[in-house]
């Protein structure tokens, strides 16, 4: 099988996003037209169906992949076994820079092209590419005739390409793992073909020794080392032993090392140093401790909110002041009396200073989608380091560390958010997502479910959030499509828009529900009590947990289960219930994930009586989960409500929902079958329901 290096990258941007991208984000990726991504989808579609998968478009969503798993693992296995001779121009540029990092002495330009499969000319018109982007790093090519090519500047200069390189196509975590799982030859083939040149960049045998010591390292420092410090040291350290074995020596200024020699970070730096050398039976100079402890000092995590800067500049210290104030006051927020903040502050600004005066770059991950999610914040700081520090330039992945200290110090302040909830009847897989948005996100205080049909009649501009499980054709505000449980993907999402709400806005906070209960007339607070204990007394006397014999379909379980129903006089016309299940199947997975249930629900005027059921299936069937995965089910559990209920009805299947996903005892509970303990269960749990709304 032949595919183009642009159609394989198309394919493995749409398999790590499950959540679809649009044609334009894929072209803007790859850096074509769109029109040429169009021209691909037909050889994409092509392979995709040879692994019995179908790449989709829907509107507000882009393209995605669907279908099973196991085969979308096997797509993966077999791109990744198929030599790669076409690779898109922005992977070839990556490799031909990773090979002139990596290179002892200048490569030819033929080699290049061999190695490539690709021209002399076009590996020429690559490394013109290349040359503007290193102008960033302060670095330059060397192209001779007869001699080759070969990078010029700085090794410190050298090593910041080389972290950049890597942490732009690899996570530093993933890319530890990788090293490792190469060593010990477990390593699964990788879609992305570029992190396997990288991998060369590290010896994994090194890597190993510079974990231990850097976890020794870890517990001698006075304060914490987060995660994301640890791991950086560990790849700086594996990246500078490798470059000085092909005798790449770094320097770092006399007279500012023998400022740090006094600190305890440059002591343990040195023992490190000291340690690594002997294990690895090669000299390490002076400087390279330097750069050690430039790390262990950027990487405090200040947890003492009262600690006085006491091993920070005066000036320093004067010029954070100054930094708060500026940018409080362009955002109308007194963040002066901010303790935390200032304290971050000169935690990270002491060893910036000192790096940005060295000349000693540093590589920001997560710049883009720091300028993406923040790009007002980022813009205002520029602004004020350049008022604050005129005679220093902070280059853009300073300031998007700068970007996060304050948007944790704004978001702290946030009000409350509000989020209303949207799903095809207000109950059941509605419940289950505000369960996971009030446990994922605690900006979240209220929040408000509803059905589709229910819109008309709802202020969407009341609420700060709007999140649906279904699509909402003609809908016209702002909304977030997700699966009831929340993939990850997801979850960055909606974090991004809380981020947009908690740093623009300072709307006072709505009232909450209690505070609106006072205002309630006392009849009204009494005809509500009567109608929960009605649909909890309705609830309860039509429960029962039924037995399935025989393997079925979704259709025919449906008209099994159905048929009971009018039978015990709780539904009216089966048939027209069944289409609107089967309807509401089709709008999304209904299957609980790490669970063998699947929960259908609806609002019909075919209802006549509030019901909960459970039917177990002798024999399995196959449905779509919650998380757009396939799954088997054995128990379906069926909620069914008139489309006309009030509010408390609702209420109380809502609540309902949410036992069923609250850990696996509940879920092994709903899925014995048990009738008399599942009773019992809901008899209690109704019970504290109606304490918690200060009804009994």
């Amino acid at each position: 099988m032949y595919i183009t290096g642009r159609a394989r990258k198309v394919i493995e941007l749409l398999l790590n996003k499950e959540e679809g991208m649009t044609v334009k984000e894929i072209a803007d990726q790859l850096d074509v037209a769109p029109r040429t991504i169009h021209r691909d989808l037909k050889s994409i579609e092509k392979v995709l169906f040879g692994h019995r998968l179908e790449l989709v478009k829907k509107a507000g969503i882009g393209l995605r992949i669907i279908g099973d798993e196991d085969d979308k693992e096997q797509l993966v296995q077999t791109l990744s076994q198929m030599t790669a001779t076409d690779f898109t121009p922005k992977e070839r540029r990556t490799i031909i820079l990773a090979s002139l990092l990596g290179a002892k002495e200048p490569i030819k330009l033929i080699t290049l092209a061999i190695d490539l499969h690709v021209t002399v000319a076009t590996i020429s018109n690559d490394l013109d590419q290349l040359e503007q982007m290193l102008k960033d790093f302060h670095l330059g090519i060397v192209r001779k005739r007869g001699y080759g090519v070969e990078l010029k500047g700085s090794e410190a200069n050298k090593r910041v390409a080389i972290s950049n390189l890597i942490s732009k196509h690899v996570d530093p975590f993933t890319f530890v793992n990788l090293v490792k799982e190469n060593m010990q030859k477990q390593a699964k083939p990788e879609l992305n073909t570029i992190s396997h040149r990288l991998l060369g960049l590290v010896n994994p045998g090194t890597l190993s020794l510079i974990e231990q010591r850097v976890e020794k390292a870890r517990k001698e420092l006075p304060h914490e080392l987060a995660d994301s410090a640890y791991i950086g040291l560990v790849v700086h350290l594996a990246l500078a032993m490798e470059r000085l074995k092909k005798g790449d020596k770094i320097q770092f200024d006399k007279e500012f090392l023998k400022q740090m020699e006094g600190t305890k970070e440059y002591q343990i730096a040195k023992d490190m140093i000291e340690d690594l050398a002997i294990s690895l039976s090669m000299d390490i100079p002076d400087d390279e401790i330097g750069y050690i402890t430039m790390h262990l000092m950027g990487a405090k995590l200040r947890e003492d909110q009262h600690f006085l800067l006491e091993d920070t500049n005066i000036d320093i210290v004067y010029n954070i002041e100054k930094l708060i104030q500026y940018v409080g006051n362009k955002l109308d927020v007194d963040l002066t009396g901010n303790i935390a903040l200032r304290n971050d502050l000169a935690a990270h600004l002491k060893p910036t200073i000192y790096r940005l005066k060295q000349g000693m770059n540093i590589t920001n991950p997560l710049l883009d989608e720091i300028r993406r999610d923040y790009l007002d914040l980022f813009q205002l700081i520029q602004e004020a380091t350049n008022e604050v520090f005129p005679k220093m330039v902070f280059p853009d992945d300073e300031i998007g560390y700068l970007v996060l200290h304050f948007a944790a110090a704004l978001m702290h302040e946030a009000k409350e958010l509000s989020a209303l909830v949207i799903c095809s009847s207000g109950i059941g897989t509605a419940k289950i997502l505000a369960s996971n948005l009030a446990q994922q996100f605690r900006e979240i205080k209220h929040v408000t479910n509803v059905s589709m049909f229910d819109l008309p009649s709802i202020d969407p501009d009341q609420y700060d959030l709007i999140v649906s499980t279904i699509p909402l054709e003609g809908f016209k505000h702002d909304y977030i499509l997700t699966s009831p449980i929340l993939r990850k993907s997801e979850v960055h999402r909606i974090r991004r828009r809380i981020r947009e709400k908690n740093l623009v806005s300072n709307v006072s906070k709505k009232p909450t529900k209690s505070e609106e209960m006072k205002h309630t007339d006392f009849l009204l607070r009494l005809e509500s009590m009567k109608l929960y204990a009605s649909t909890i007394l309705e609830l309860l006397a039509s429960f029962y947990v039924k037995q399935m014999t025989e393997k079925q379909s979704m259709n025919a379980v449906l008209e099994w289960i159905c048929t009971n129903l009018a039978t015990k006089q709780l539904i009216h016309d089966k048939d027209t219930l069944i289409s609107t299940l089967l309807e509401r199947e089709k709008k999304g997975g209904l299957g609980i994930p790490s669970t063998s249930m699947v929960l259908l629900h609806t609002r019909s005027n075919q209802v006549l009586r509030p019901s909960f059921t459970i039917h177990s299936l002798d024999q399995p069937i196959s449905v779509q989960g919650m998380d757009g995965k396939q799954m088997k089910a054995n128990s379906l559990l069926l909620m069914l409500a008139r489309d006309d209920s009030p509010k408390e009805t609702l209420d109380v299947f809502s609540y309902l929902s949410s036992l069923l996903i609250q850990g696996p005892a509940n879920a092994r509970l709903f899925q014995s079958g048990n009738e008399a303990r599942i009773r019992a269960f809901l008899e209690k749990q109704m019970e504290l329901f109606l304490k918690e709304k200060n009804l009994l």
